[in-house]
């Protein structure tokens, strides 16, 4: 490839932008002090965030198909840095709320045209790995974008936080400008075409596995650190590391997913879920034991990531007429599936305790194994689902990469 750190720079992004969207989860005990606050209303920064990117996330996708995909990705990360800048000096709750909801509804706009934009920068064969390079962003975020905004708003200042996401989204910002060739949609397609795709009722099977794989990986993964906690006995700083590990996994798993892939999309995402409800098993009859589950959270780690590539390619893989739409469905029904599995996860600790909480990513992974084989068998094998690389000629001026 002959300017690899253009995906690089799209994913750190994308890092950006989950950061802020999540990484506030880490300060919200120093944000119910500072307004006076209750817990319920600091969560709903969290809450409200993502319940904008479930309803509307297609919807804006749609919206903005068709515009120049440097700018529309220079502009949303634009949009997340004066949100941040606000945020660092908002003088009251209000306004925080305020200013967390407008980038909320532009979050899905950088992700759908971010994987667009990494899967037609590569040849053919090499765009889900392409696409696997994006998703570092959303795991390093995901992972580690919480204990990041949590130890510095702790050894420095809230604020420091909030400008601390405004930086990072401000070195995206720049990245893009000045390094990005541009990328102009020369061919845009009708919304009629675009809402054509879900009169495929693959599509809908796509879309449920969409929501019960992250909902299977969040109804555990949102309770990680108090099950180490309670039933492996491990101390903060020991936690702290789990994450750590957990998130270095994750970049790898990202990789491994794109090897897999692209190698076949069908074996891969059937095997996803028995392979972590294995997993799962053995965190469940093994979590008292410290060094086998440090064995286990490396694994862990790995499938954590490579699931919401796997899920997203499964979408994609059926929708390549419109995939930037595609990509809206598949932000917008993760979030719904992250919540789902979260509240869900956390009604099993309410009423069986912290270790039955496995049982409840285990129900969603049986769901989801449910809608991929309903898919495989209505719909396939006889298709030979091998990668997904966009079919068209949406950037006039992309420097096309020839194989090495």
């Amino acid at each position: 490839m002959k300017k690899p750190y253009l995906i690089y720079i799209i994913a750190f992004g994308i890092f950006g932008i989950i950061n802020t969207e999540l990484g506030v989860v880490g300060i919200l005990p120093q944000i119910t002090e500072l307004y006076g606050i209750s817990a319920a209303q600091a969560g709903m920064l969290v809450s409200s965030f993502a319940l904008i990117i479930a309803i509307f996330g297609p919807f804006m996708t749609l919206l903005f198909s068709g515009f120049n995909h440097k700018k529309i990705m220079a502009w949303v990360l634009a949009i997340f840095i004066i949100s941040n800048l606000i945020s660092a000096f908002a003088p009251n709750y209000t306004v925080l709320l305020f200013v967390r909801i407008i980038p909320a509804f532009l979050h899905p706009v950088y992700f759908s045209v971010a994987f667009v934009a990494a899967a037609n920068s590569v040849p053919k064969d090499q765009s889900t790995k392409a696409a696997s390079k994006v998703f570092i962003g959303l795991s390093v975020g995901m992972v580690l974008g919480i204990p990041i905004t949590s130890f510095i708003a702790n050894q420095f200042s809230l604020e420091a936080a909030f400008l601390f996401s405004a930086a990072v989204n401000a070195l995206a910002f720049i990245g893009i400008v000045a390094l990005l060739p541009s990328m102009p949609v020369t061919v845009k397609l009708s919304y009629k075409k675009q809402l054509g795709i879900l009169k495929k009722p693959q599509i809908w099977l796509s879309v449920a596995t969409v929501a019960f794989i992250p909902a299977a990986i969040c109804s555990v993964y949102s309770y990680f650190a108090e099950y180490l906690g309670k039933i492996t006995l491990m101390s903060g700083k020991e936690i702290s590391a789990m994450l750590i590990l957990f998130g270095a996994s994750g970049v790898l798993g990202n990789l491994i997913a794109g090897k897999l892939l692209s190698k076949s999309v069908i074996r891969t995402t059937v095997l996803f879920p028995i392979v972590l409800s294995i997993i799962y098993l053995l965190v469940y009859y093994l979590g008292a034991f410290t060094i086998p589950m440090i064995l286990i959270i490396v694994v862990w780690g790995i499938l954590f990531t490579s699931g919401l590539n796997i899920s997203q390619n499964w979408l994609i893989s059926e929708a390549s007429e419109a995939p930037e739409f595609a990509n809206g469905l598949f932000v917008s029904f993760s979030n719904l599936g992250i919540a789902l599995g979260t509240a869900l996860g956390g009604l099993f600790i309410a009423h069986m305790g912290i270790q039955q909480v496995i049982w409840s990513g285990i129900i969603f992974l049986v769901l989801a194994f449910v809608s991929i084989s309903l898919r495989v068998k209505l719909f396939g094998p006889n298709r030979q689902l091998t990668s997904v690389h966009i079919e068209s000629k949406d950037y006039a001026n992309i420097p096309k990469v020839r194989p090495n």
